[in-house]
């Protein structure tokens, strides 16, 4: 496999319990950890084999592009920046 560039990523942890789940929206993939360590280094692995398995198949930019992600040109050696994705707090109604 081609050694993978880096990216920067949001990824949101989420306690659920007993264990924590590390999300990205960029990639809407999730997995989850005894703790936000463990989460993160199960996101870490995860994250390779999305790449692998979008780059085995061949579908990289469909993927990407359905994503949300915008291939850019003048970018070496990854030519994919992943959306903005920013997370606000709301107040919402809610039937009592």
């Amino acid at each position: 496999m081609t050694p993978l560039h880096s990216i920067k990523l949001t990824v949101n942890l989420i306690k659920e319990g007993k264990q924590v789940v590390a999300y990205s929206p960029a990639l809407d993939i999730s997995t989850v950890g005894k703790s936000e360590e463990h989460a993160k280094e199960r996101f870490h692995e995860l994250v390779q084999m999305f790449w692998k398995d979008i780059s085995d198949r061949k579908v990289v930019d469909e993927v990407l592009t359905e994503l949300g992600w915008t291939k850019v040109t003048e970018n070496r050696g990854f030519p994919w920046v992943p959306p903005v994705v920013t997370s606000v707090d709301l107040q919402v109604p809610v039937a009592a």
